[in-house]
């Protein structure tokens, strides 16, 4: 799993990474908010564990913008442990909140959970000769691995979570590449493209990423 930590106290990052990395996860540490917030729309970790006292923006103000277009995981790491600072966090969508000091322990089972918890409702889904594992991040299509890059696994597992509805192209932006975007459908048609060549039989017909035109995206079983 591939953990975001985001904390302006240096000794802790350390402390952070050591302990996450004994449990073989990935770790990527960044020192403020901003930061944060590009990590979060290049490298697409699986969950983050975020500080609220940062320099330059504040944790509640990374995860605000952040809930305005991702649903990833968040556990929240402070040493604030007034009610409503954590009353705060959780109703802008975090899914934990870990008060300082900490048990390592403690906070990597919190970590755990947070993860099943986002992981719970994700299908392995099936779509003739694509099998497309969500948890793994995984694509094979007859039994073959497909490489997607990070963009268009991005792209793939937005439509493939609603399976047969529409998604909006501004949101589809939004999500895959960061709130920033929202009229480059260029992009779209081009990552799209992308993927009907690795993953229909015939990506002049395809059967499975459907185009709704001025519109967006959605993907048929």
């Amino acid at each position: 799993m591939k953990v975001l930590v985001v904390d302006d106290d240096a000794t802790l990052r350390r402390t952070l990474a050591i302990g996450l990395h004994a449990e073989d996860h990935e770790v990527l540490i960044v020192a403020d908010g901003r930061s944060a917030l590009q990590a979060l729309r290049e490298d697409r970790p699986d969950i983050v564990v975020l500080d609220l006292g940062l320099p330059d923006l504040t944790g509640v103000e990374v995860l605000r913008q952040l809930r305005t277009w991702s649903t990833i995981p968040v556990v929240v790491l402070s040493a604030r442990a007034e009610s409503a600072e954590k009353v705060q966090a959780l109703d802008l969508g975090a899914d934990d909140y870990v008060t300082k000091p900490f048990g390592m322990e403690e906070l990597l089972a919190r970590i755990r959970a947070a993860a099943r918890r986002a992981g719970s409702d994700i299908p392995l889904l099936e779509a003739g000769d694509l099998v497309i594992d969500l948890p793994a991040r995984r694509v094979t299509k007859a039994g073959a691995v497909v490489r997607l890059t990070p963009t268009e696994w991005g792209l793939l597992e937005m439509l493939v979570r609603t399976p047969g509805r529409l998604v909006g192209q501004q949101d589809l932006l939004h999500e895959v590449w960061g709130p920033a975007y929202g009229r480059e459908t260029n992009y779209l048609r081009v990552y799209v493209g992308g993927l009907r060549k690795k993953l229909e039989d015939d990506p002049s017909r395809p059967r499975h990423l459907i185009t709704e035109p001025g519109m967006g995206y959605r993907f048929e079983i």
